[in-house]
Formats: C-alpha cells, sequence, structure tokens
C-alpha cells in the first residue's frame, strides 16, 4: 500500500486542525517506502500522559526555537491561539539566534532537561533520532492525532528517519537559483530558465561576463546544495544507506566542471567566491553585485530582494528539475522523554493544520506544509518577490522528484569539508582530484 498523494490545492477555506483521522494504510505506506532499523530502545508509545487522565489538568509545554524577533512574535500569537482553545495549556518559551542554538540544546539533552518540543532541522535529525532523543510520531498518524493528509508525500518522508517519523515538517522549500533580471535587461542577456543543462548555464554565463562586465554565476563548486541536485541527476545521491553515495571520481568530475567554468571567466576570481561561501544574505554576490546569479534556498529571495535596488528572479538549479525535493525548511519535533508528549505532539498538529494559526505564523519557516493552509496563507500575501518565491516552489513541486534520505550524522561536517576542498582547487592549492580524495577520506570518517 502506499501513501496516498495530495489533493490538488483548491481556492477555498483550510480544514480545521481537528480533521478525519488518517487512513491506516499512511503507516503502511511510509514504512514501505524507507527500510526500517530494529530499535535498541522499547519505542516511545502514545497515550500514555500522566495528565491525560483528566483533559482540564494544567499542563505546561516548553517549546524552543532558534530565530529572530520577528519568528519569535509570530510563534508566540500561534501558540497564544492554541491556549485559547485550550485554556489548560501554557507554554514555557525559550528561543535564541542560529548562532548556539544547537550547543544549547545538546547541553539540554545531556542534561536530562530537553524542551518538549524543539526546532531541528536536516543537519541533525538524524543524530537526534538516532539517539533516541526524538519520539517517533509515526504512531499518531496511523490513529489521527497528527493529520498529515494535506502534506506533499515528498516533504513528510523527508522527517522519516529508518521507518520512525522523527520530526514534522514547519513548512517546505527547495534550492533556488536567483539572478539579476536589471543587470540582464541592461546587458540584453535572456534571463536563465529551469531545465537549462549545465553547459547550457556556464555558457549563459560567460555571456553575461562578456556583455554585462560582471561575472554570469557564482562558482557553487562548494555548495552542497548544488552538489546534491548535480549528484541526483546522475542518478546518485548524497547518502546512501549508513555511507557517503558518491565515490571521489564524482566529486572530480563536480570539481572540473566549475574549473572549466572558472578558465571561461564565467565566474568571480577565487576571493570573491570565497565571499559568496558565506551564508549571510548580505554577503550573496547577487546582491553585492559581484555576480549576476547566486545559488540559495528559494525562499530567500524576499530577504535577498531587501538587499539590492536590483529586480531578482528565480528558477530551479540546472539540469532536470525532478533532481529537486520538497525539503523541509525545518522540523518540530517532541522529545521521546517528554511527560506531556500527547499534548506536545497535539500543538504541532495544531501549527501545521489549523488556517489561523498558518495565518499567524506565515512564510517565516517556509510555505506551510498543509497545502490548504498554504493556500489560505498565500491568498493573503501582496510582496511581489514572496509571490514570486511561492509561485516558483508551486511549479516546481509538480516537478519534484522523491525524497532522498535525511542527511546521516556527520552532515554539518560534510558541508564544511566540502567548502574547504574546493576552495583548495579554487585557489589553485590542490588539483580537482587530490582534493577530491581527501574530501572522500574527511567525510567517510565524519559519518562513520
Amino acid at each position: 500500500m502506499h501513501l496516498p498523494m495530495p489533493e490538488p490545492v483548491r481556492p477555498r477555506a483550510a480544514a480545521p486542525y481537528r480533521t478525519v483521522p488518517s487512513r491506516r494504510r499512511l503507516l503502511g505506506g511510509l514504512v514501505a517506502a524507507l527500510v526500517a532499523v530494529p530499535l535498541t530502545f522499547a519505542a516511545a508509545g502514545c497515550g500514555n500522559d500522566k495528565a491525560s487522565d483528566d483533559p482540564n489538568a494544567p499542563v505546561k509545554i516548553s517549546v524552543f526555537w532558534w530565530g529572530g524577533d520577528a519568528r519569535a512574535k509570530l510563534t508566540e500569537q500561534a501558540l497564544a491561539l492554541y491556549t485559547k482553545k485550550h485554556p489548560n495549556v501554557t507554554f514555557e518559551k525559550t528561543w535564541q539566534a542560529n548562532q548556539g542554538y544547537f550547543d544549547k540544546l545538546a547541553t539540554l539533552t545531556a542534561g536530562g532537561n530537553p524542551p518538549d518540543i524543539f526546532q531541528i532541522d536536516d543537519n541533525y535529525l538524524t543524530e537526534y533520532a538516532t539517539r533516541n532523543t526524538t519520539l517517533d510520531m509515526m504512531p499518531y498518524t496511523e490513529n489521527g492525532k497528527l493529520n498529515v493528509d494535506k502534506f506533499p508525500k515528498s516533504l513528510l518522508l523527508y522527517g522519516v528517519v529508518d521507518g520512525k517519523l522523527a520530526g514534522v515538517a514547519s513548512g517546505e522549500n527547495t534550492q533556488g537559483l536567483v539572478y539579476d533580471k536589471t543587470l540582464l535587461r541592461k546587458a540584453g542577456v535572456p534571463e536563465p530558465t529551469t531545465g537549462m543543462s549545465w553547459e547550457q548555464h556556464i555558457a549563459w554565463a560567460q555571456q553575461v561576463t562578456e556583455k554585462a562586465k560582471v561575472p554570469g554565476t557564482q562558482d557553487p563548486s562548494a555548495d552542497y546544495k548544488a552538489f546534491w541536485v548535480w549528484l541526483r541527476q546522475q542518478g546518485k545521491d548524497l547518502y546512501e544507506g549508513k555511507k557517503l553515495g558518491f565515490t571521489a571520481e564524482d566529486v572530480t568530475k563536480w570539481f572540473e566542471l566549475w574549473k572549466g567554468a572558472r578558465d571561461r571567466k564565467a565566474t568571480p576570481t577565487a576571493d570573491e567566491i570565497h565571499a559568496g561561501n558565506q551564508t549571510d544574505i548580505t554577503k550573496q554576490l547577487v546582491v553585492t553585485g559581484k555576480a549576476a546569479t547566486s545559488w540559495v534556498w528559494a525562499n530567500q529571495l524576499p530577504e535577498l530582494a531587501k538587499n539590492t535596488k536590483s529586480e531578482l528572479g528565480v528558477v530551479a538549479y540546472p539540469g532536470d528539475p525532478s533532481a529537486q525535493w520538497a525539503r523541509a525548511s525545518m522540523y518540530y519535533s517532541v522529545f521521546r522523554g517528554s511527560k506531556h508528549k500527547d499534548v506536545a505532539v497535539d500543538v504541532i498538529n495544531f501549527l501545521a493544520n489549523d488556517v489561523e494559526a498558518g495565518k499567524a505564523l506565515g512564510t517565516d519557516r517556509g510555505l506551510p506544509s498543509n497545502t490548504d493552509v498554504r493556500q489560505a496563507v498565500t491568498d493573503g500575501i501582496s510582496d511581489p518577490n514572496m509571490k514570486l518565491s511561492i509561485q516558483v516552489e508551486n511549479e516546481l513541486s509538480a516537478k519534484f522528484g522523491p525524497a532522498p534520505q535525511v542527511p546521516l550524522k556527520g552532515h554539518s561536517k560534510v558541508k564544511a569539508e566540502l567548502i574547504k576542498a574546493a576552495e583548495n582547487v579554487q585557489f589553485g592549492r590542490a588539483t580537482p582530484a587530490k582534493a577530491a580524495e581527501q574530501f572522500i577520506t574527511t567525510c567517510s570518517a565524519a559519518i562513520a
């Protein structure tokens, strides 16, 4: 049996978060999609909350997330809506900047005092799931307490680790190639399009360099997102089971592709590429004027637009767009040892499926995972850059391929080592083959 695909989005009001229970085939379809690994600890069951015998007993749920003031305000508004519907449930809210967040989460976990609900991303989901820190929410999808009927299939599966639903996607995102439309118009160069091959993209970038006197594209050889999409187009993947899904030969070909682009002046200099490798939005070359394109996440378009006077556009990464997938921008996870796990899951169910909660949260954590809620939220958006970002995401969603497995523990190290290896090639400190060999050795050790 297979997980049913989501129904097309219709311009109507979203269903309330208390909806018809998910059918039993959901669990079977999900488990069939992934290979489950035997548990080393007893599975945490649902329906065992001590407070559940008295539905009116006071319950305090601790919630921990990263983000700025704006996200904090939106999150607090959504949680207040839950308390309005459930007056006995209140929240202990803690948030901080991204930097240091996972250090703090690790400290709380090690000290035996993690929050009931915490925000996490695909860099760490596998690590926390395999340590049995996260609650398996799969049984809740079976008994109807967590409704995922309106989630895109690949988005839901991207929260499954070893057959367990370790995280519920708070929103959807995908890779996006953002380009400077104003610059291209002035230079008389056509805009890039979804479906261009990698060679066509590089040839286009070379044309931009020649006509606009600005390098056509940021060199993405250090960008794991671009490398990952390229690998999937070659029939490979970033990870396969418990090991890397690619070889040193694959990495060499990737580095040589971009060495050729640099030789053709399609990209900036090594120093400028290094600056563009920063994750800070303000350092992206498409807004600093150092390149006509940057390789980012599609939902970053509105923030990029705030940092430039140019009009920006966004398309898929080069090659077959089915190599891209509905990526969870981040997840909500529940601590496996929470004394109020049932209530915590109900809170996540509310945040994901209640239309008023969705409107309160907006698109801060990506496009809402529930496609009905997404429609209700996007109907009220007026920002043209956000509208464009959503339009591209929705267009690509029809072309998305299956989700890859959630990255392995050590993924952050793999990302950092790709930057190091790519920059060694860019600065001439190593040949593509030598850098690839070193990269494979280091990454294999990181995920072991």
